[in-house]
């Protein structure tokens, strides 16, 4: 599949942690990463709370066989996309792949933490998945396999990144990229979902439903 995209510089990549709110409901994305609108809720609150006491670890640091790297700086130009990871491990292996840096063959595996108990949807896994695609193009190995936990039930899930998952995300960040580039805000079906959501109040998504704009300004006059 060829992509129409225009190359673009670094600094108008997206937000990889865009992926999440993109497949949760591509109007917030856009409110959220073209108009810039921001409304936190307990949910956003509570999460960056619980994401703060991870990021305040070390940021390399050597537990028995294993490395963690926390708050890693992480991009594509492949997919133009760039973000953070919670944490990296490097796990050692005589399989892995050769770090000079600590002279050592190491298995890496990302490990994102969400604040509530596993999703429905495959948001979570396409962010995970996107995380190990610049990995692998940052450090030129092969990840198929990462982690989630979750704060809520403090599981930790195992999550098999296949070619199949990797060529999901890629599309999906394709299609961001396209509407990114046209400035293009979607529109959407009020869902069950819109209750939780940190724009609600903001996105009164009811008036790309079924009425324009214009039709929906008018009736409020007529009020």
């Amino acid at each position: 599949m060829k992509s129409s995209l225009k190359i673009v510089n670094e600094t108008e990549y997206l937000q990889l942690a865009g992926i999440q709110h993109f497949i949760y409901c591509r109007r917030q994305w856009g409110l959220i990463h073209l108009e810039q609108q921001w409304s936190e809720n307990y949910f956003t609150a509570d999460g960056k709370v619980k994401h703060d006491k991870v990021d305040c670890g070390p940021i390399d640091e050597k537990i028995g066989r294993k490395r963690v790297l926390r708050s890693l700086h992480i991009v594509s130009h492949q997919l133009r996309i760039q973000g953070k990871c919670d944490v990296v491990e490097l796990i050692e292996d005589p399989e892995g792949d050769y770090f000079s840096k600590y002279d050592a063959k190491y298995r890496v595996q990302p490990v994102e933490y969400k604040r509530g108990k596993e999703k429905e949807d495959e948001s979570d896994i396409m962010q995970l998945a996107a995380q190990s695609i610049c990995l692998e193009e940052m450090m030129g190995v092969k990840i198929t396999q990462g982690y989630i936990y979750y704060f809520e039930t403090r599981h930790r899930l195992l999550v098999p990144i296949t070619d199949e998952v990797k060529m999901r995300v890629k599309e999906i960040v394709l299609e961001m990229n396209r509407y990114y580039q046209q400035a293009y805000v979607p529109r959407v079906r009020k869902t069950s979902k819109c209750k939780a959501c940190s724009l609600h109040d903001i996105c009164m998504p009811e008036i790309g439903v079924s009425r324009s704009a214009i039709v929906y300004i008018r009736e409020v006059i007529e009020e």
